[in-house]
């Protein structure tokens, strides 16, 4: 049975997720991470067994990885295929996309509550980096993108995002707890990309949108060699933890 201590992802997280969505969650950022390599055939009876419930909530948790493509499913179980870092520049393609047609949106709309919004969870994030916590900073910067879709009250785009959230926010949460030991000050820069973007959306400035996006954007495309290494950092820490 695997003991909370050796989950990756946070538990607190988990308060209202059912037992299968529980599984899915840990079994995802155990792919993305690569501590379950891709190959690795997945047993129905053995995940059963390590987390402690019954087949029915495996059963869930590998429909739910399916649907993501992160594994194939198979007879009483599952291969993982993982994510390759073309697939990893297609999630930020389509959050670029989604980001994009939101902010057009906004600059019809008044935004005055959710740039009070926006300006909290900024600051929650502050705090966060000030006692590098960096599960919290992760659920902050999540939140923070989600509550610019949610303003625009667009069920088809708010679906699409939710489809692309689990992976992306296990990538995000792996990502930065490498940054928070590794590269501390980047989240200097970090911080101001996101008070750029409550000042294009406060200004509905398109110019200043632009220069937002493609200041996040372009910089996480750039630099996806460098946070696939810190991946493959994180599971040797991992590796070396469980020795």
């Amino acid at each position: 049975m695997i003991e909370s201590r050796d989950f990756l992802y946070p538990t607190k997280w988990l308060a209202k997720a059912s037992a299968g969505e529980r599984v899915a969650s840990e079994l995802r950022m155990r792919i993305i991470s690569g501590t379950i390599k891709s190959g690795t055939i997945l047993s129905e009876n053995k995940i059963a067994t390590d987390f402690a419930v019954s087949r029915s909530p495996v059963r869930e948790a590998l429909k739910l990885l399916a649907s993501e493509n992160i594994i194939r499913l198979e007879r009483m179980g599952a291969v993982v295929i993982g994510l390759t870092e073309k697939e990893i520049e297609e999630i930020y393609d389509v959050r670029l996309l989604i980001e994009t047609f939101v902010f057009e949106r906004l600059v019809k709309m008044d935004i005055a509550d959710l740039v009070k919004e926006l300006s909290k969870i900024l600051e929650m994030m502050k705090v966060a980096i000030k006692y590098q916590d960096a599960d919290e900073f992760s659920y902050q910067d999540v939140l923070f993108h989600e509550t610019i879709i949610r303003a625009i009250d667009h069920s088809y785009m708010l679906m699409i995002w939710n489809n692309l959230k689990p992976v992306m926010e296990s990538f995000i949460l792996l990502s930065m707890r490498v940054r928070f030991k590794e590269k501390y000050d980047d989240f200097t820069r970090i911080v101001e990309n996101h008070e750029l973007y409550i000042q294009a959306i406060e200004t509905k400035d398109r110019e200043k949108m632009i220069q937002s996006l493609h200041q996040n954007f372009d910089d996480v495309q750039g630099k996806v060699e460098d946070l696939w290494m810190s991946q493959q950092m994180l599971v040797k820490g991992v590796e070396q933890e469980n020795d």
